[in-house]
């Protein structure tokens, strides 16, 4: 056996090997040790191999889907070594052989998966300038090619978010760019020879059953190819089978998508917070779908949004006629569906379960009644309509092979539905007879033998026996062959009961038997239905997140926005989403809506205004209701008319990262420089606070510099938030830039934030105000109010610069009241408890006549 476990293990030295014995899967050696120190398993020592124990762990194979999840999580990958041989006939030890590999990137169990996100696989290669990106996900059929720079990598990793990234053993030595070294997902190193052009070209065309990939616009993407040759490797070899289940392509180009930086996803929180956690974002106040696939499908739709604004029209449209005519039974309907994407990709690799066909099944026969609340006015809706008719062979056939309430598992047998087939119905009926027999048998025993507390039973370990105790075992007739002692009674066998053993027992083995060939069956049977279903998982992956955003907008009170050809940014009322909803979840105040208006004529918004006051919600709910509108959603505002646009560049926030030896100004000018060099007059860009990470004077002159250059020259439409009055002259001198602030009114020395966009600059920061809000110390905020009355004052007079860190200046103290006087005068030490109680009267009184 342990010869059997080396030889396997040779074929998979970087992988954990989980080595099915009985009812467990053991690891060995380092596998046993890294498995206890991850797991937290024991570790155990059985005999010796080589002169040298075996160190050992196992999992129980009831919960081993817990304890690969955990694995996968830390980005480790596990071959599974079945036992694929009969123990019956086995010479030796049961033939085992790996019949897939877990790799965080080719999960396809659904107890593995996130129901509302894809996971996937990423290949990715580079010749000189240009990076070629392959990507699969396995549990949807989604397959993906494209070429980008070393400058977009990081955008395109941010759309795909990667469980699992494949390099070539080349580039995992030599130096990688930050955006794949500082991306969370697991990186996998694979032979060089694998990531070749010809080879994959090859492989695609084979999986795809066409000559050439000129039909899917991908046959100029050599680089790309080459990493799909290492890709599909992988995923085969992983699920030791083809792809069935993979038949389209896309040929994704950044020309074609709204390009969406990481700064971007970060910045505007679109599926995930600053913190890292998956609400509020702006996905999860979306997504009210009620299946996993239409979850999926709106991630995807919120994370590629398109610059060819006919899809985001066909979906203005669509939901507009799901308004219309009411979407709530539409999604009551699709409540009951099953992840049809999910269970088509493990059907096409064989790893099915009964309850998911029967889930399926349940999806097919639910069919008409959804498609009759489909209306058809709508063009994308009438595509989607057409697309829930698959063949009625396709339900009557699951219909009459699955069982009504199939077993979990194959092995537990009860999946093939009676009246399938005659064999396995007359091997069922003698299973079933059992209990006849056996309580016939028992009675006429105990007729027999006059023994009344005999009784005739069955266990897994020791099969049919008649159990008397020990006050009956004088009666006991010579045909009783003992087969069990116990404390107070004798287990026995009879040839009659023996015969019967024997044939129940073989018909139950051969009922399993005859269920999995009939269920094999089925499978080779389904495999012909796999396009019909993935185009039937698209659909209503489609529709469900189609309903969610008609959903929305009923439920959020958002409007339809108006597309059209001249560039411009038009919103009435316009309000940050997650921000507005967050505030009608807690009880808050309402949210204040304000207008945005960017046009040929005014190209830029320099925002001025108190921190807190609002200026960062504003620009973000801006990029938010524009992003929105290009992905074919509704948007919350009383009216929004939106020109072409191709990216939403965004600079917002103060970080450093430190793992890369980037101080906060550094990381801040890099995300401008990408910004400058990458905005067209169709990008939407959002600065907020540029140049505070450096002194006044450096941050005032590449603020005014980086504005400036989006002006005249990039000439996108800007939101330019900024604390320094002095860039309030510059639409004086910029002809498309006009001052917008956030308003706010001082009482005393408080401040209130009236959060409402209005024309012109500020009249002040406010930032004592709001230190005194943060709690700090009153002595430390009047010593900051005097000196800001200072610097106020010498910059009227045109003096030099004030001392920042002298004393502040001398305060005079008030005079004491009474009670304080008093209470001044009092020596606590030199007062007897008399007097003590006499002095708290006086006081006392001095504070009632006070307070009068």
């Amino acid at each position: 056996m342990m010869a059997q476990y080396l030889r396997i293990k040779a074929e998979f030295p970087d992988t954990l090997v989980f080595y099915r014995m009985g009812d467990f899967y053991e690891l060995f050696y380092d596998d046993a040790r890294k498995a206890n120190r991850l797991l937290d398993i024991t570790l155990t020592t059985r005999g010796q191999s080589a002169g040298e124990p075996v160190v050992m762990a196992g999992v129980p194979v009831h919960s081993v889907e817990s304890y690969l999840a955990r694995l996968i999580k830390l980005g480790e990958a596990v071959a599974i070594a079945e036992q694929v041989g009969d123990v019956a006939t086995a010479k030796g030890p049961v033939e085992r052989k790996v019949v897939r590999v877990v790799t965080p990137g080719t999960v396809t169990d659904t107890e593995l998966l996130d129901e509302r996100s894809d996971t996937l696989l990423v290949a990715a290669t580079r010749t000189r300038a240009t990076w070629g990106l392959a990507w699969l996900g396995l549990s949807s059929g989604q397959l993906g090619l494209t070429e980008c720079g070393e400058k977009e990598l990081a955008g395109w990793l941010a759309r795909l978010d990667p469980a699992e990234l494949l390099l070539s053993q080349h580039d995992t030595l030599s130096a990688l760019p930050p955006a794949l070294l500082q991306h969370r997902a697991a990186r996998t190193a694979r032979p060089d020879w694998q990531f070749d052009t010809a080879l994959g070209l090859r492989k695609l065309c084979t999986l795809l059953k066409v000559a050439s990939l000129q039909g899917f616009n991908a046959q100029d993407l050599p680089v790309a190819q080459a990493a799909a040759a290492a890709l599909l490797s992988f995923a085969e070899h992983t699920q030791g089978q083809a792809l069935a289940h993979v038949h389209t392509l896309e040929a994704a180009r950044a020309s074609e998508l709204i390009e969406l930086p990481p700064t971007t996803h970060r910045n505007l929180e679109l599926t995930q917070t600053l913190r890292g956690e998956p609400a509020p974002t702006l996905l999860s106040l979306l997504d009210s779908c009620k299946t996993g696939m239409g979850s999926r499908a709106l991630r995807h739709w919120l994370t590629h949004p398109q610059r060819d604004r006919g899809t985001a029209l066909q979906r203005h449209a669509a939901i507009a006629e799901l308004s219309a005519h009411g979407v709530e039974p539409l999604r009551a309907q699709l409540r009951g569906i099953s992840d049809v994407e999910r269970i088509t990709a493990r059907l096409a690799l064989r790893q099915v379960r009964p309850r998911e066909l029967a889930g399926l099944r349940s999806s097919l026969q639910a069919l008409p009644a959804l498609r009759a609340l489909v209306p058809a006015e709508a063009p994308l809706l009438a595509s989607l309509r057409s697309a829930l008719s698959p063949p009625p062979a396709l339900a009557e056939l699951l219909a009459r092979s699955i069982a009504e309430e199939p077993a979990v598992l194959l092995r537990d047998g009860g999946v093939i539905a009676p009246g399938l087939d005659a064999e396995l119905d007359e091997l069922r009926a003698i299973s079933q007879n059992c209990d006849t027999f056996l309580v016939d048998l028992e009675a006429r025993e105990r007729s027999r033998t006059g023994i009344g507390n005999l009784r005739v039973q069955y266990n897994r370990v020791h099969g049919f026996y008649i159990e008397v105790t020990s006050s009956g075992l004088d009666r006991v007739p010579a045909d009783y062959q003992r087969r069990q002692t116990l404390k107070n009674a004798e287990r026995f066998i009879t040839p009659e009961l023996k015969t019967f053993e024997d044939k129940a027992l073989s018909a139950q083995d051969r009922a399993l038997a005859r269920e999995k060939w009939l269920f094999e069956q089925l499978l080779d049977q389904l495999q012909a239905h796999l396009p019909v279903l993935g185009a039937l998982a698209r659909a209503l992956a489609a529709l469900d997140a189609l309903a969610a955003l008609t959903e929305r907008a009923a439920t959020l009170g958002w409007c339809r926005p108006e597309i059209v050809p001249q560039p411009c940014i038009e919103i009435a009322q316009g309000r940050h989403p997650v921000v507005q909803a967050r505030l009608a979840e807690t009880g808050g105040p309402d949210f204040i809506a304000n207008d945005c208006r960017l046009d040929a004529r005014t190209r830029m918004l320099v925002i001025t205004g108190p921190n807190m006051g609002g200026k960062s919600t504003y620009m973000r709910q801006v990029a938010l209701i524009v992003l929105l509108a290009a992905m074919g959603s509704y948007v919350p505002a009383r009216s929004c008319r939106l020109g072409p646009i191709d990216a939403i560049l965004t600079r917002i926030g103060a970080a450093d990262d430190l793992a890369n030896a980037q101080s906060t100004f550094m990381l801040e000018m890099t995300e401008a420089a990408a910004i400058v060099h990458g905005a067209t007059e169709h990008s939407l860009v959002l600065m907020d606070e540029i140049g505070r990470g450096t002194s006044t004077f450096d941050g005032l002159a590449l603020a005014g510099a980086i504005a400036a250059q989006l002006h005249d020259r990039n000439r996108a439409f800007t939101l330019f938030a900024t604390h320094y009055f002095e860039l309030t002259e510059f639409p004086a001198r910029h002809e498309r830039a006009i001052n917008l602030h956030v308003s706010a009114v001082e009482s005393g020395h408080d401040i209130v934030f009236l959060h409402a966009i209005e024309p012109g600059p500020a009249s002040r920061s406010y930032g004592v105000q709001v230190a005194r809000l943060a709690g700090m110390p009153a002595q430390l905020v009047r010593q900051a109010r005097a000196t800001l009355e200072a610097l106020e004052a010498q910059q009227r007079a045109g003096e030099a610069q004030v001392d920042l860190f002298a004393a502040p200046p001398p305060v005079a103290a008030p005079e004491p009241s009474p009670v304080e006087a008093a209470l001044a005068a009092v020596d606590p030490d030199a007062l007897s408890p008399r007097e003590a109680l006499d002095a708290l009267y006086r006081l006392k009184s001095l504070q009632k006549k006070a307070s009068q």
